[in-house]
Order: structure tokens, then C-alpha cells, then sequence
């Protein structure tokens, strides 16, 4: 079984204070691995770092990502196996404030990991986590796949492309021939799930405005995205992460994982849908917004389900029904790191069945 590969695994997380890594951080240490981390202080109150303990669970340095210093600290001290690299500026809208800030983190810090992992002979494999956005969108109805080309009209999906460039340049540079680590990179579609209280993403702001008690303001209602719950890339990185670990000339290289094509959906939908599965919400159409987001977004999934033989196991619908039962039980008080495990506990007797 795939997962059972990670039992006394050395697992480190960039970004672990993150929605992902927060989630990610927590179902290896429940299949057993340890965990070693570095990230920022958490971005948000509540955070879902804080909420499931992970502190208390996991080593967790706090330091930028650029930080060469406590990089190479943490990796001397820990020993990592294998690394997630998921530390980044993830937000459209602030890359266009925060250009300087959105490049320096995604690609310079990419860089960096890459670097400090070179440093050191105990990594086996690295998995660099970028986006769909990645892609030179042109809005149209096409789903894209690991061949398109790169680009990206927004700082943040730019940065993303340019991360995904650079990883292919430092395995072509420096890890052939049997050298160095294994190198795999991973695009992920919109991501939904419990616990995310992000900025200007979808679900968070549809919480925030039902918590307060306003009318979420939805600013591209029919903008459309490939919608999955977390849990579904993450299991695709933990494959990825086996794969190369056993076989980086075959498995190295760009994956995506994204919903079946039912799960690509208009924003107004999900928020309508997500709202009355969460018993409380109103949603309005507010100004659009003057700077670029796209419209159409499509990822294609068939190199990940022919190469690595990955595919989802939920539904859209099924992601917005699991990411509103989180929230209601938060708010409702209940003990969040055992409904959390059990969501985990739930996604993995699929994952099980499945992935052999």
C-alpha cells in the first residue's frame, strides 16, 4: 500500500503553517512519519495550524522560507528523506500589491530548497507544489496539460511558472544520471477544505461574511474553476512522493492533479452550493474587480492517471459537503483534531481500495 511507505519516514514540510501543509502535516504523522517543518508564523486567526496543535505534534521551525540560515539548521538537525516544498505567496490578488514579495518567495525560495536540498545526501525526493495557474491561460475551453505552455497575465501565476521552469532547469542541471535527489513538481486545481481562512479565496470569504453575518460580495460569479478537496492533491503528492523515491528516472518530472470534468464549476455555484450546505450565508454579485483574474480555467489529469495511476475519488460535490461539515463543526465547538482525523480516516479507506 502506498501510504504505509511513509511509516518512520523523515518528512519535511515548507509552508507547514499553511491550509495544505497543515492538512498534509497531519496525515503523515497519522500514518506515522515524522515531521519537520519550516514556515511563517500562520497567517490567519483562527489557523488551522493552531487549531489541530500541530505545533505540539510536529518539529516546526519559524523562519522564511529565504532564510538560508535556519534552511540548512533544520534540514542538518532533522534529516529530511523526503520533502514537500509548499512555502509560498498563494494569492492572486496580493501579488499585484506585493510583486517584489510574490517572486521573491516563489521563486528565490524555491530556489533555495533546492539548494539546501543538494546540501545534503539523506533527501531522496522533493516535490515542488506550484499550481494550475502556472499555464499560459488563453480562455478557452481547453483543459491544460503538463506540455502547455507557462506563463500566467497575474505576478502570482507568473512567479508559479517561473518556479516550475526552474525546477525543470535545476534536475536537467544538476540531478541526472543518478545525482542528487529525486525532482517532481505538482499543479493543483482550486483546492477547497476545512479550516482555510485565507483572504480573497471563495470559501473563506463565504465563512467570513455567514460568521459576521453579511452577504459574501462575489466579485466574478461566473468565472470557472476545477474544484477538489484537499485531500485529493495531497494523496496525489504523497503517490508522487513514493514514486520517485523508488524510481526518479520514471516518475521525475510536472504533474497534474485536478478534478474529473464534472468538478469544474462556476464560482457563483459553489458559493451557492457551500452556503446552504453550511446552514447559513447570503451571496451577492459585488463590483468586478479591475485587476485580471481569469475566467476559464481547465486542468487535464491524464498523465497522472495513465503515469502514475492517480484519480479523484470525490466528487465536487462531495469536496463542499465535507468543507461545510468542517466549518459547522467548528463553530459548533466541537474537538476539530479528531473530526479532522476522522476526515482523513474516511479519505483513506478510499485512497486504500484504490491505490494499491
Amino acid at each position: 500500500m502506498p501510504l504505509s511507505f511513509y511509516k518512520n519516514k523523515r518528512v519535511f514540510i515548507s509552508g507547514i503553517t499553511g491550509f495544505k501543509g497543515s492538512w498534509l502535516a497531519l496525515w503523515l504523522e497519522s500514518l506515522g512519519a515524522q515531521v519537520c517543518g519550516l514556515a511563517l508564523k500562520p497567517a490567519t486567526n483562527p489557523a488551522l495550524f493552531d487549531v489541530l496543535k500541530l505545533s505540539e505534534r510536529t518539529s516546526t521551525v519559524i523562519a522564511n522560507i529565504n532564510d538560508a540560515a535556519a534552511l540548512e539548521k533544520a534540514f542538518a538537525e532533522f534529516s529530511p528523506e523526503i520533502v514537500f516544498h509548499l512555502a509560498a505567496q498563494p494569492l492572486v490578488r496580493y501579488s499585484y500589491a506585493q510583486p517584489w514579495e510574490t517572486y521573491h518567495t516563489n521563486v528565490m525560495g524555491t530556489l533555495r530548497i533546492l539548494m539546501t536540498a543538494s546540501q545534503f545526501d539523506c533527501v531522496k525526493a522533493l516535490v515542488n507544489v506550484t499550481t494550475d495557474k502556472c499555464y499560459e491561460n488563453i480562455e478557452r475551453d481547453y483543459a491544460y496539460c503538463e506540455a502547455d505552455p507557462l506563463g500566467g497575465h497575474d505576478m502570482y501565476s507568473s512567479s508559479k511558472a517561473c518556479s516550475e521552469i526552474l525546477t525543470s532547469s535545476y534536475r536537467r542541471s544538476f540531478l541526472t544520471q543518478g545525482k542528487g535527489f529525486a525532482l517532481a513538481s505538482a499543479r493543483a486545481g482550486n483546492v477547497i477544505g476545512g479550516g482555510d481562512w485565507s483572504l480573497d479565496r471563495l470559501i473563506p470569504d463565504c465563512v467570513h461574511a455567514a460568521v459576521k453575518g453579511i452577504p459574501v460580495e462575489i466579485r466574478n460569479p461566473v468565472a470557472t474553476r476545477p474544484w477538489q478537496h484537499v485531500l485529493e492533491p495531497l494523496g496525489g503528492y504523497l503517490l508522487l512522493g513514493k514514486l520517485i523515491s523508488k524510481d526518479p528516472q520514471t516518475y521525475a518530472g510536472p504533474y497534474n492533479f485536478g478534478p474529473l470534468p464534472e468538478g469544474v464549476l462556476r464560482v457563483q455555484d459553489v458559493a451557492r452550493e457551500f452556503t446552504q450546505a453550511f446552514g447559513r450565508g447570503e451571496i451577492q454579485v459585488g463590483a468586478r474587480s479591475e485587476l485580471h483574474e481569469a475566467g476559464l480555467l481547465k486542468l487535464c489529469i491524464e498523465k497522472a492517471r495513465t503515469h502514475l495511476n492517480w484519480h479523484p475519488l470525490c466528487t465536487a460535490h462531495e469536496a463542499i459537503a465535507h468543507t461545510a461539515q468542517w466549518y459547522r463543526c467548528f463553530y459548533d465547538g466541537q474537538n476539530m483534531l479528531a473530526f479532522t482525523r476522522k476526515q482523513i480516516s474516511d479519505y483513506q479507506q478510499k485512497y486504500l481500495k484504490v491505490f494499491k
